[in-house]
């Protein structure tokens, strides 16, 4: 296997004969659980900064373009790349959030959430989202649809935490 197919299927996750997109949400949320946990914030946002710039580019190398003209182009279903840097934000925004919280298994649940968040709006893709990744063209627009979906997913798990908060 080449370094550029490991880091596109996110170190083999794609590559799973089922769900490879979940496959590969499910690695990139154990590996930023880690990164987050033993070295911090910092070091995981550099990660999802570089593996986003880079995934642009090694995206567009592997990305066969499509009949359809409106279309942004064809990828294979093994590259997962995207869906680790938008996993990535989705834990990030609300790690502060879940630091103040007090109440029992915070943090756990804040993992649960991001996951979730980002998962339904990176399938779903409603809005914004949908548009970035059916009219941009090309590795910005499969990596700009998952950033954003990440984005999403990590405001909406604040508001549920904000929300359980209330609760407590």
């Amino acid at each position: 296997m080449t370094i550029q197919k490991l880091f596109l299927t996110f170190l083999g996750a794609g590559l799973s004969p089922i769900y490879p997109k979940l496959a590969g949400t499910v690695a990139a949320l154990l590996v930023g659980v880690v990164l987050l946990n033993a070295l911090g914030p910092e070091t995981l946002f550099t990660a999802t900064l570089a593996v986003a710039l880079i995934g642009i580019f090694e995206i567009n190398k592997v990305i066969r373009p499509s009949e359809d003209s409106d279309s942004s182009g064809q990828i294979d279903d093994t590259v997962v790349i995207d869906k680790a840097a938008g996993m990535w934000l989705s834990l990030l925004i609300p790690y502060t959030t879940a630091l103040s919280l007090s109440w029992p298994y915070a943090q756990e649940l804040t993992v649960l959430f991001s996951f979730v968040s980002f998962y339904l709006f990176d399938s779903w893709r409603p809005s914004t989202i949908g548009w970035i990744a059916h009219h941009v063209k090309g590795g910005l627009g499969v990596m700009g649809s998952s950033v954003l979906a990440g984005f999403a997913g990590g405001f909406l798990t604040i508001v549920i935490l904000m929300g359980i908060e209330r609760l407590f």
